[in-house]
């Protein structure tokens, strides 16, 4: 019982696991009517080595991490499993090159409003999940 109570406050003294993650300049475009898609963009810096695993957003019925680039002279857009966010460098998602994919939109996202979204981080096996709210604009 005694080695008990004395690794309960072992654990209970030790920090808990975070990952140092900044997001700034978080927006999404405002749809037009019945356009079931938009994207969102946003300036991401780990203060460690991470990846950007999952984002989820309740206002989508399916959201992905995309890639923009250049194929043989012809653009290609492709989801990526996983975005590397090297330590210290800030990883910019923005159009016409790395961005977040909003399908399935259960509503249409309107200039003013604000888009709730989760992202879950990755760094040295562990996850954590960021909340980020998206100005919708233009």
């Amino acid at each position: 019982m005694k080695s008990l109570l004395i690794a309960t406050l072992i654990a209970a003294a030790l920090p808990a696991f975070a990952i140092d993650i900044s997001i700034k300049n978080a927006w999404a475009k405002p749809t037009a009517p019945g356009q079931p898609v938009s994207g969102a963009y946003f300036d991401i810096t780990a203060a460690s080595d991470a990846k950007l695993i999952k984002v989820d957003s309740a206002a989508a019925g399916n959201v992905q991490v995309h890639e923009m680039k250049m194929d043989h002279g012809m653009m290609s857009m492709r989801p990526v499993d996983t975005l590397p966010l090297p330590k210290g460098k800030t990883v910019s998602l923005k159009p016409g090159g790395y961005h977040v994919m909003l399908m399935d939109l259960k509503q249409p996202l309107k200039a003013g409003d604000k888009l709730p979204m989760t992202l879950t981080i990755e760094s040295a096996g562990k996850t954590q999940q960021v909340k980020v709210e998206a100005d919708i604009h233009n």
